[in-house]
């Protein structure tokens, strides 16, 4: 990782907050296999290089400093969940265009591993932190999950359920992959099957394998994705599907 643009907050512990983030989804994918991974500061939004480096590295830019360990791990949280879709061995198997109409879809998958990860540090660093000095963050951690799923705009409007709503704005989601209320109110359906089975997280380097076509229905990428995963996470893609009336 790169030793500049970390603020007051030393290299060794940016590098443990990233290892302690990544591990979270890493410990559920037994078998697979990741390019290292070069993480650098940018001034302007957290990203996942579309290529890799010249020593064939996954480049990883976050758009924090200082101390902020809950907006470090929230932004790795989901540029991991990015590598692993887009970078992990499996993933490489069929290489996809970086931008298509179902790009919405693993972006809320981002933002249930930012959210699920927050969620399970929380939990680890009461007793297992980094350092023993990190412990008391735990509530921090946890705090600026619920944070960010408080506001009113990340929430469904009263009266209406996830399939109604659903069918209301896919095709703004489709339009435009990064609508993050939007994202959000996707992930809170997201987060508890997740949380219920973090062993789903292995599915995540299966998504992209699917055929090559930009426009293609939300059926389609997720059939094919529940194809191409591994046999003991299907019925966790189905339950993933089964949420958007698929």
């Amino acid at each position: 990782m790169d030793k500049d643009g970390w603020g007051a907050a030393p290299v060794p512990n940016v590098r443990a907050l990233l290892l302690s983030t990544a591990q979270q989804l890493w410990r559920w994918c037994p078998g697979e296999l990741i390019r290292p991974i070069s993480v650098y500061h940018r001034p302007d939004f957290p990203q996942t290089d579309f290529l890799h480096d010249w020593h064939g590295r996954i480049r990883i830019g976050l758009a924090c400093e200082d101390a902020h360990w809950a907006q470090m791990a929230f932004q790795f949280g989901h540029e991991f969940c990015h590598a692993l879709a887009q970078h992990s061995a499996a993933a490489r198997r069929s290489w996809h265009p970086p931008r298509h109409a179902n790009l919405w879809f693993e972006e809320c998958l981002c933002e249930t591993a930012s959210l699920f990860v927050l969620r399970k540090m929380a939990e680890d660093w009461k007793t297992s932190a980094p350092y023993p000095n990190w412990k008391s963050y735990s509530g921090s951690l946890a705090g600026y999950a619920a944070e960010r799923l408080a506001k009113p705009e990340r929430q469904l409007p009263e009266g209406q359920n996830f399939g109604e709503w659903f069918q209301s704005n896919e095709a703004s989601l489709r339009a435009n992959h990064a609508l993050r209320d939007k994202n959000v109110i996707v992930a809170r359906q997201m987060l508890p099957l997740f949380e219920a089975t973090p062993a789903g997280w292995d599915s995540v380097c299966y998504l992209n394998l699917g055929q090559r076509k930009d426009g293609k229905p939300l059926a389609q990428h997720l059939a094919e994705w529940q194809i191409a995963t591994p046999a003991a996470t299907k019925p966790f893609v189905a339950r993933v599907a089964a949420l958007f009336g698929l």
